[in-house]
Parts: structure tokens; sequence; C-alpha cells
């Protein structure tokens, strides 16, 4: 079922923390998406120290998928048209199948630290993407909160303790450029399909191509003869697998249809930001004052970043990128 939406990508001018009309909810709908990733890191973890990564990738796409099951009707329904599988294959593919696998490798051999500077370019790639092939205007204010916001994610993942030494920084840190660029293009391509798809059902199509392409996680899974399957494992993958893979992805979906593609991006950057208060809330975890400046730097490049004037397209109205 295709959602009606008569501008998805209007420019909220101002502040677009009210909730005036259903323009907040967009913004609404992202900012739940990026506390739940940022709270994953902690329940990732705790998995990893029970289960093989394939075996965790797998169950949480599994998990995902049998919540899909009683909305199967709805979303089988596709509004497709020619040619359509390129782009949908690519979506798929990108994320969850080549991102998950190309980072799942890259943080084993390179640094926690390395890795989230570099994951503060995926904002930069998807602004840049949206520009050049969806013609979204990019204000400078937009631009400054994004310079911003990527100066912060730097600062704060350069002053985080590391515990060892990289295995092969230069091929970890290659891999995990090339995840940034697999979740970018994966955006970009939600993007100009949320124009005839329903997000939800992009989110459906993404956790079974991940579900498929994770199966070896079963094998994983059964050759473990000694997994002790706890209430506390149970808890811990329902909700990778229902908040994490399919509330998060489904929630950030549905708002990037609605936003520019760029705008929305730039909240990725409050994921690490979210993951070390979490850490500093809830696991006594300490952070220093130059960690402090760092998060509120990242805090308020978002909130400059959405911060857009309005542009004219030579009608008076509001400029929408198409």
């Amino acid at each position: 079922m295709q959602d009606k939406i008569s501008n998805p990508t209007q420019s909220y001018g101002g502040l677009p923390w009210t909730f005036a009309g259903r323009s907040g909810w967009p913004i609404a709908a992202i900012l739940c998406a990026v506390c739940l990733w940022g709270g994953s890191f902690a329940a990732m973890r705790s998995a990893l120290q029970v289960l093989d990564p394939w075996s965790v990738m797998w169950l949480r796409m599994a998990i995902a998928l049998l919540f899909l099951l009683p909305l199967a009707g709805r979303l089988r329904r596709l509004p497709y048209r020619h040619g359509d599988w390129k782009m949908l294959t690519a979506m798929v593919l990108f994320q969850p199948c080549l991102y998950f696998l190309l980072e799942s490798h890259a943080l084993g051999l390179t640094t926690s630290s390395q890795a989230g500077v570099i994951s503060a370019s995926v904002p930069l790639m998807v602004t840049i993407g949206a520009c050049w092939l969806l013609a979204e205007p990019v204000g400078r204010k937009s631009f400054l909160g994004l310079l911003l916001s990527m100066a912060g994610v730097a600062g704060l993942t350069l002053m985080q303790s590391e515990h060892g030494q990289a295995a092969n920084p230069y091929l970890g840190n290659l891999m995990e450029l090339g995840a940034m660029a697999c979740a970018a293009a994966n955006m970009l391509a939600i993007k100009k399909l949320s124009q005839r798809y329903n997000a939800w059902t992009l989110t459906a199509l993404q956790v079974a191509a991940g579900a498929i392409f994770f199966l070896p996680g079963l094998w994983f899974l059964a050759r473990d003869t000694g997994l002790r399957v706890t209430g506390d494992l149970v808890r811990t993958l329902i909700f990778l697998g229902f908040f994490v893979t399919l509330g998060a992805f489904g929630l950030y979906n549905w708002g990037m249809s609605r936003i520019p593609a760029g705008r929305a991006s730039i909240f990725i950057n409050l994921v690490p930001v979210i993951a070390v208060f979490i850490g500093w809330l809830a696991l006594n975890e300490t952070l220093t004052p130059g960690q402090w400046i760092a998060a509120a730097t990242v805090i308020i490049g978002v909130w400059v970043s959405q911060r857009t004037d309005h542009r004219s397209d030579g009608s008076g109205k509001p400029s929408a990128a198409r």
C-alpha cells in the first residue's frame, strides 16, 4: 500500500522540533531510530559473548521477519514498475548485506576510534549524493551543521580509550569506508524508491534479504552444542530483532521518505553520542570534559543543520528537492 504524500521533502524552515501539523513527526521518527541504534551497541556486545556474529545477524533478521508475517498480506502488493528490480536489488544488497559484512570484518582489523571517525562520513556522502542525483538543495546552515557534527563525532571517538592495537588498520579502515559508502548508497536508493513504495514495505524487503543473506548463521547456531539459552539472551535478541532491526530501520526509512535525504542523514552522527551517553548512564563509564564538549558539538551541529532557510523556486513557495 503506497503512502500518499503531498510534499515528502518540504523544507520546514526554522526549528522543526515544534509539531505544527505533521512536520515534526518525521524528525521524531528519525530521532527514535538513532536512539535505538545508539542503544544497540551494549546489546550487541552482550549477544556476541554467547553467539557467533553470523548467528546474531541471522537471528536479528529472522525475529524481525517473524514480526512482519502478520502484515504480509498488506505488504505484498508492490506498485512495481518495469526495471525497479535493479534499484530494489541494490538497496537490499548495500544494506543490510554488504554493510554488516564489511563493518563486522572492519572492526576486527581497525580500532573503534578510527572506525568511529570514518562513520561520520555517511552524512557527507549522502548530502553530496542527494545534491547530485536527487537535486536536493544544500543550504549554508545545513553544510555548517554537517561539518560541526562530523568534527564532534571525530573528537568524541578519538578521545575514547583503546584496548589493544589494530591488526591491519589500512585494510580495516578501507573496509569501514566501504561499509559507510554502502550505507549512504542504501539511503539514497530508499529516498528515490520511497516516492512510489511504502517505507515499511522497503524495510520488509531489507529484512527478508538479510535473513537470506545471513542464513549461514543458522548453520553456526546448529553446530553450537554448548549454547545455553537464557532469559537475558532471549530478551537481548528480541530487542535487537524487533526494536533495532525492524523498528529503527522502519522509522528511519519512513522519516527519510518525508524530509530531504541530506538533512535526515545528519542525525546518524547522533548515534555515537547516544551510545556513550548510555554507557555513562547505565554502565557507569566515565566521560572526560573533552568528550562532553565533543558530544555537545554533535548535537549543536545537528540542530544547526535543521534550521534551513526557505528557498524560493520562482513561484514564491519554498522549493523542494525532487
